[in-house]
């Protein structure tokens, strides 16, 4: 009778790894800098789209033509109604996959624009439209609706008294719920694995592939995304504090309710209590 011996594999050795940890922290790989630098160019490049072409979608929304009224909702419905993984699969795989359209590389100068990153920004922007559109509108919405019937009256056309008188107004109510959405464009980038594009998440996995260092890795990874959102709340509250009207008392979110979460959802405290009731609805 003859008896198999079957060796166990070892797997990766127990306990946390200290000195790997501490390396990937202070001195990542290239690579992982790269990944960092990708989820860093792509959320600034698809949250400025995403506010243009959401600020757009927002006056379709508002707009005296029926037809725009209704692209404009449809649009929001139907953006804000699917997960944003199941749109970049159907950008990037399916579009390619179905004979509509390749995201092919394009080389501008000697700068090489990857397929991969054009359709990544390009979802990531569209997506987000969605939610700035609703943002916009609520924040115009809130503004008295006599300023722009006095600026009628004054003689300006539609688009001066948006430029001139509506839209200052309706940035200092957009900037905070923005703030938000660009903290979460930066955590959704880590979504972006799913196409193939090597930003900081896929990296990390990469390197976890390598070192089987799971834990370590990506409690690494997740430090760089806790400082990525930390250091734009400090610009958030810069900023902020830059846009206040200085006719105007406002009880913002300190820093530490910035960083961890309390008082966001507290309307702020105003000294015209008209306002407050408008920025509620």
């Amino acid at each position: 009778m003859t008896h198999a011996t079957v060796l166990a594999d070892p797997g990766p050795p127990a306990g946390f790894d200290w000195p790997f940890f501490w390396h990937y922290l202070i001195s990542p790989s290239g690579a992982f800098l790269d990944g960092l630098w990708r989820t860093v160019y792509i959320s600034v490049i698809a949250q400025l789209l995403g506010v243009l072409l959401g600020f757009a979608v927002a006056l379709a929304q508002r707009s005296r033509l029926a037809p725009l009224r209704w692209g404009g909702r449809t649009y929001v419905w139907l953006i804000r109604g699917t997960p944003l993984l199941v749109q970049l699969v159907l950008v990037y795989n399916g579009l390619a996959a179905a004979g509509i359209y390749r995201f092919s590389d394009v080389q501008i100068g000697g700068l090489v624009l990857l397929g991969v990153v054009q359709a990544a920004t390009l979802t990531l922007a569209v997506n987000e439209a969605a939610y700035m559109a609703e943002i916009f509108r609520a924040a115009l919405d809130a503004i008295d609706p006599g300023q722009a019937e006095a600026a009628q009256a004054l003689g300006m056309t539609p688009a001066m008294t948006m430029r001139v008188v509506l839209l200052p107004q309706a940035i200092r109510i957009i900037v905070p719920p923005l703030g938000n959405e660009f903290n979460l464009m930066m955590k959704s980038t880590s979504l972006l694995s799913v196409i193939g594009l090597q930003e900081m998440f896929l990296t990390a996995q990469s390197i976890n592939s390598a070192t089987f260092k799971t834990f370590e890795i990506f409690l690494v990874a997740a430090c760089y995304y806790l400082a990525l959102t930390t250091v734009w709340s400090f610009l958030q509250r810069f900023i902020e504090r830059r846009l206040a009207d200085p006719g105007q008392v406002i009880a913002a979110p300190s820093l530490r309710e910035r960083l961890t979460g309390g008082g966001l959802g507290r309307a702020p405290r105003r000294e015209d209590a008209a306002l407050v009731g408008k920025e509620a609805h």
